[in-house]
């Protein structure tokens, strides 16, 4: 008869820990990434307001 030592029953429960830490640091990770491109899209579509509002005052000077 072979003798399993008691960490050998702990290992299915460390290994779906991992799998569980693994699994929410890569939801996370998703999540900063989201946040980021978020981030970048609003930087961009302000920029863009910014040198549309440029041309309007320089069209409108020019109306003048």
């Amino acid at each position: 008869m072979s003798y399993l030592p008691s960490w050998s029953s702990e290992i299915p429960y460390m290994h779906q820990e991992l799998v569980r830490d693994r699994i929410q640091t890569l939801h996370r990770e998703a999540e900063e990434q989201r946040l980021v491109l978020r981030l970048q899209r609003v930087h961009r579509a302000r920029r863009q307001a910014e040198r549309a509002s440029v041309r309007l005052r320089q069209a409108l000077a020019r109306m003048a």
